[in-house]
């Protein structure tokens, strides 16, 4: 073998290995989320904020790809000051296709699945509760998983994100918005 045969199977081969590493990183698949609560962008009603009875919102669950053992959701504020997570919901069976609006209130817990704590050191959803001032985004978060993290209620934000790391097949998000007194 020549020194530009060697030359030419090095690079080949160090190409072929570049290209596998870069679809095993490859980023996760996209869900589309949807809710009959609210529009992706829109408004959202008072009933799912502290202003009226803080019902969580319907989730629509997509279809997940094949492998997903489980759906987890994590709702944010991005607009507060500091990180603030309004609801953790995890170990979500993956044959589930909708979280009806409600299923997690002040007094009920989810039937399906585990919660997390929230921002307001609470067990479950609650809802926007932004100042008065400006409407505040709120984005829903869902991840299909290739397991079921197995978690108790009443883990932080921190312990589900490094439970589901490297777990994700698919995410997606669905994003609402809230003004006090709107």
């Amino acid at each position: 073998m020549n020194r530009k045969t060697s030359s030419f199977r090095a690079a080949t081969g160090a190409l072929i290995l570049v290209s596998l590493v870069a679809i095993a990183w490859a980023a996760p698949a996209s869900l589309h989320v949807a809710s009959s609560s609210f529009s992706d962008g829109g408004n959202m009603p008072s009933k799912l904020t502290c202003e009226g009875p803080n019902l969580s919102p319907d989730i629509e669950l997509p279809t997940p790809p094949a492998g997903t053992r489980s759906f987890a959701i994590v709702a944010t504020d991005p607009d507060a000051p500091m990180a603030f997570t309004h609801w953790l919901a995890y170990n979500i069976p993956a044959d589930i296709r909708d979280l009806p609006e409600g299923a997690s209130t002040r007094s009920r817990r989810l039937m399906h699945g585990a919660e997390g704590l929230n921002s307001f050191s609470t067990t479950g959803y609650s809802g926007p509760c932004p100042p008065e001032g400006n409407a505040h985004h709120y984005v829903f978060h869902v991840y299909a998983l290739d397991v079921n993290p197995g978690l108790p209620p009443g883990v932080v934000t921190e312990q589900l994100k490094t439970a589901i790391e490297g777990h994700v097949l698919a995410e997606g998000e669905i994003t609402g918005l809230y003004a006090r007194g709107s």
